[in-house]
């Protein structure tokens, strides 16, 4: 019998990232950047506060504050946050897209369960685009998922954009996962496994990544530039908040008791459940 090949469904994943908050010093130059770089368009405005998305759909809200303390790369909080292109195609018509606008990127790579490109915002938070393979090129001959860091075929990338131009980020596309600063990966493996309840789908040295319903990942969490990290300062600019969408309202009420278990304070309302993660980042999960 011959298996059809086929692409993650992040609908079905018992978690997966909704929207990310960031507070920022110039609202306008980032909003501006967002909509030029990745393509996302505005879905509510108000004179402090821009929320970026596709049609009705938020994926980044940027709260201006010019009085923030600069963001500091050492500390806790984003490394990047991830948006995902439905098809490698859409991933190459970015690329040639930012390439005309003049966009510097930071790295490309091949990381055997998708393809992947960085960059920053104007304010050094951290962006990675990427398309995922087919899961069935993810594993191992254990079952394992299979991660590396790899040179990524640029070329063969372009080509498969198949001479069709960028039109904006594609209304099926979603932020795929968040990747955090950690000061300690067991610490962060304590909360977002055993809290939360994650899987640790792969780890690689100083790194732990954490999915739902088999993916590779949908949240991670390293300690390479901020190892011993404690508190994120109040007032600086960076990561505020992260929404995880659960698929199962009971789901939530399990993580309750664990966050009433492990000692933490949380915060019950319409939106669904808020707790802080150790380093200060506000974790909402909603139905």
């Amino acid at each position: 019998m011959t298996t059809v090949d086929h692409f993650f469904d992040m609908t079905t994943a018992p978690m997966r990232i909704g929207a990310v908050r960031l507070k920022v010093r110039d609202l306008d130059a980032v909003s501006t950047f967002y909509q030029m770089a990745l393509g996302l368009s505005p879905v509510a405005t108000s004179e402090h506060r821009v929320t970026l998305g596709t049609g009705d759909t938020p994926f980044l809200e940027l709260q201006g504050d010019p009085g923030l303390s600069p963001l500091d790369p050492r500390q806790a909080g984003l490394f990047h946050t991830a948006f995902l292109m439905p098809t490698r195609s859409d991933l190459a018509r970015w690329v040639a897209h930012i390439a005309e606008a003049g966009v510097p990127l930071h790295g490309a790579s091949d990381h055997i369960v998708s393809e992947a490109l960085y960059l920053a915002d104007p304010e050094g938070n951290g962006i990675e685009v990427y398309t995922d393979r087919p899961v069935s090129a993810w594993h191992g001959e254990g079952g394992e998922i299979r991660m590396s860091t790899d040179p990524l075929d640029l070329q063969g990338l372009l080509q498969s954009a198949a001479g069709t131009e960028w039109s904006g980020f594609p209304e099926n596309g979603s932020i795929g996962h968040v990747h955090l600063q950690v000061g300690d990966t067991g610490e962060a493996d304590r909360f977002y496994r055993d809290v939360l309840g994650l899987d640790i789908a792969a780890r690689y040295p100083g790194a732990s990544f954490y999915g739902s319903g088999g993916y590779h990942h949908q949240l991670a969490g390293n300690i390479w530039n901020s190892r011993r990290a404690s508190k994120r300062p109040e007032g600086m600019a960076g990561l505020d908040a992260i929404e995880i969408v659960v698929r199962d309202a009971a789901d939530i009420a399990s993580i309750a008791g664990r966050v009433e278990s492990a000692g933490l304070e949380s915060i019950k309302n319409a939106n669904g459940l808020t707790v802080r993660d150790p380093w200060g980042t506000a974790i909402t999960l909603k139905n």
